[in-house]
């Protein structure tokens, strides 16, 4: 057997588990490795990038002119973004998932420009310090496949339509998403932490919302961020409120029955 051979036969075939675990790593990750081709060699670079994600799940970045990977990226858009977070033990056990890219650089004072920034600046507050400077620009990361390896055995090819939403409902929850989130953080914090202990395993107080999008919600507290998964995406910006209600409710009612047994 040849090593291509070899190499398919550890391929699984992607499901929806892995589908669900790539979403996952993309949407929670708040730091990535971007790797581009320099202009005047052609050689890799690699270097550490904040990362947000755009409402449809292409992946956001906020660089500098004054970072090397820049001009490269504006030379040359092909692009890699290695996403996963090492934890204990040996880090190459941890799952990651690594995207290949085109670069597009957002015009400033666009309407995707607008809501890139929004999403990336609730995702990444403190980059609000230098984010209106004139040299840093926002890049969507334009994914054209990827692979995931979700640890030991657990390697899966991805197309983009694995994971980037399309249709009318990306610009509808583009529309109203920061009303949305503004409201729930201001009025339903502790729905917000019924969202985090039920459906995402998360524990303490003091989570908040930092981005909706058709399958789900990111939530935040301090430097911790996790996903939550909606039942079912959603088809429209309409069927936000009544599946929070009923997230909220079930949260509850589950604790409540856990906590009398």
């Amino acid at each position: 057997m040849s090593v291509e051979d070899r190499r398919k036969d550890v391929i699984r075939e992607t499901d929806a588990e892995a589908v669900q675990l790539a979403k996952t790593l993309l949407r929670s990750a708040r730091y990535g490795a971007l790797a581009v081709l320099e202009p005047q060699t052609g050689m890799p670079l690699a270097s550490r990038v904040g990362v947000a994600t755009d409402i449809d799940g292409v992946p956001l970045i906020l660089v500098s002119m004054l970072s090397a990977h820049t001009p490269a990226l504006l030379a040359d858009p092909r692009c890699s973004l290695l996403l996963g977070e090492p934890g204990k033990g040996d880090p190459l056990a941890h799952p990651r998932l690594s995207l290949v890219c085109q670069a597009t650089r957002l015009e400033r004072g666009s309407g995707d420009h607008a809501r890139a920034e929004r999403r990336y600046l609730n995702r990444n507050p403190k980059a609000k310090l230098y984010s209106a400077l004139g040299d840093f620009s926002i890049f969507r990361l334009e994914p054209a496949r990827a692979s995931l390896n979700g640890g030991f055995g657990k390697a899966y090819l991805l197309d983009r339509t694995d994971l980037v939403t399309t249709g009318s409902v990306v610009e509808e929850l583009g529309a109203s998403e920061q009303s949305a989130l503004e409201h729930m953080n201001a009025d339903h914090l502790d729905a917000i932490d019924v969202y985090a202990h039920h459906f995402a395993g998360a524990s303490g107080e003091g989570w908040t919302i930092a981005g909706f999008d058709a399958d789900g919600m990111d939530l935040s507290r301090g430097d911790d961020v996790c996903r939550v998964f909606f039942p079912q995406p959603l088809v429209n910006a309409r069927e936000l409120r009544p599946v929070l209600v009923d997230m909220a409710r079930n949260g509850r009612t589950a604790a409540q029955a856990q906590g009398d047994t």
